[in-house]
């Protein structure tokens, strides 16, 4: 049986707009009807494959309008398609379904970190978090995230925040450190490429292990020498404090693990 063909817009020409709308556009019986954007040229090179507009009053009715806009403008904006039936979405980890001001709410939140200048990300093995207000409509967001995805989950709005706030530890304050240490070797005429492979290794490691299970270094093992001369070579800063507070947290809980 022909899976049903569903007509989308995306609204938005930012990172997760322009990767969402490439993996759209190579969808069987997904049409991407419409992309809106208040500045034409984010949205430019998408014109040879679907109408691009940045005029409101130029939207045709569709299944479903995907917003793709930055958290506080998410609501707002909403408020401009309360006279279309349409299923509306937003893609945000922070904001709640129920704020959406339309007839018609869900969620289709790709958990993953997204760049423009990027090459084309396959969205198969991003986890898509789905929500909406009733079974027609998450069957419909099924729909659709099922042929994006291989990994689709049903999450509420509070569950969602948790797993925004886990990719801020995970992968923002992870990159922070990433340049953290680049500076330092920078600093020192050494190269980031150094610490490429260790830094893979770790994140092999959390396949198999636990976070916790995988953690090591001088505070994981209470090597107080070790870590007072790394504080020595670093005389102070922000690298300093980081180094300091990070340790203090990681030697308090390895503490817990011996009682």
């Amino acid at each position: 049986m022909a899976k049903q063909s569903l007509h989308i817009t995306v609204f938005g020409g930012g990172n997760v707009a322009t990767h969402l709308a490439k993996n759209l556009l190579a969808l069987p019986n997904v049409r991407l009807q419409q992309i809106y954007n208040r500045h034409l040229n984010a949205i430019k090179n998408f014109e040879q494959d679907t109408e691009i507009i940045d005029d409101l009053s130029k939207l045709k009715p569709v299944d479903m309008f995907i917003l793709c806009l930055k958290d506080d403008v998410i609501v707002p904006f909403s408020k401009k398609l309360r006279a279309f039936d349409s299923l509306t979405v937003h893609t945000s980890g922070s904001v709640a379904m129920t704020d959406l001001q339309t007839r018609r709410k869900g969620v289709l939140y790709p958990f993953q970190t997204f760049s423009k200048d990027k090459p084309d990300l396959d969205f198969s093995n991003i986890p898509i978090l789905i929500e909406a207000e009733n079974d027609s409509d998450l069957q419909l967001l099924k729909n659709l995230a099922n042929r994006l995805s291989k990994n689709v989950q049903k999450v509420d709005s509070k569950q969602r925040q948790a797993l925004h706030i886990a990719g801020v530890f995970a992968a923002n304050f992870v990159n922070y450190m990433y340049r953290q240490a680049a500076e330092l070797l920078q600093d020192h005429q050494l190269s980031f490429d150094l610490v490429k492979p260790l830094i893979l290794e770790t994140a092999q490691k959390i396949q198999t292990l636990s976070p916790a299970e995988a953690q090591t270094g001088p505070a994981s093992r209470g090597d107080y020498k070790t870590i007072n001369k790394h504080l020595d070579f670093l005389k102070t800063g922000s690298k300093y404090d980081l180094y300091q507070y990070l340790s203090e947290l990681i030697l308090k809980d390895s503490e817990r693990k011996k009682i």
